[in-house]
């Protein structure tokens, strides 16, 4: 596995699909009339369109809320804690961040 500048993990693999994702969507957003002079950025905004990154991390968080809440097999390895103490905004899926030493 490999870490990558925005902290989510992925197989080197899925880096490929992951370019080509966004190189496609490039292409498609160029493709709409009203937003083709405009940068890619602009051009996502002006659509009202996520960039590829927050898809990723909000589909990562997601499956996150899954796992906790046992909407998956129970037999899950999950390698994180959950926090408990009282100052969680009434909830009890607050977890524990591990710091990596190095």
């Amino acid at each position: 596995m490999t870490t990558s500048q925005d902290g989510s993990q992925s197989k080197p693999l899925h880096t490929n699909y992951i370019k080509y994702f966004e190189k496609v969507q490039i292409r498609a957003t160029d493709l709409v009339l009203s937003v083709k002079k405009l940068k890619y950025k602009q051009r996502l905004m002006q659509s009202k369109l996520p960039t590829p990154k927050y898809r990723r991390l909000r589909g990562d968080m997601i499956e996150v809320y899954k796992i906790l809440t046992n909407k998956y097999d129970t037999g899950i390895d999950f390698n994180y804690k959950k926090y408990h103490a009282s100052r969680t905004r009434k909830h009890n899926l607050k977890l524990v961040i591990h710091k990596l030493q190095g």
